[in-house]
């Protein structure tokens, strides 16, 4: 494996990166070799769009589901 060094990282975004690793459980090195590898690794299989989106967005509820809405017409359909 290589060793990487990453010069002049915005303290904000490391804070961001300290703080995300911490609710992952995770060291910081851990955490952004993880990100690295969804972003590169993971994301080349799956074309982008919007499910997947949602379904990563959401992914920490795990099994939750909303019910289902009933729909009713906009209008009435025309007599013709």
């Amino acid at each position: 494996m290589t060793n990487i060094t990453i010069f002049n990282i915005d303290e904000h975004i490391k804070n961001l990166l300290q703080k995300r690793a911490s609710e992952n459980g995770r060291s910081l090195e851990e955490e952004a070799k993880d990100i690295l590898c969804q972003a590169l690794i993971e994301n080349q299989n799956q074309p982008e769009n919007i499910v997947n989106m949602i379904e990563k967005r959401f992914a920490h509820l795990e099994d939750f589901e909303l019910g289902e809405v009933t729909r009713e017409p906009i209008r009435p359909a025309p007599n013709i």
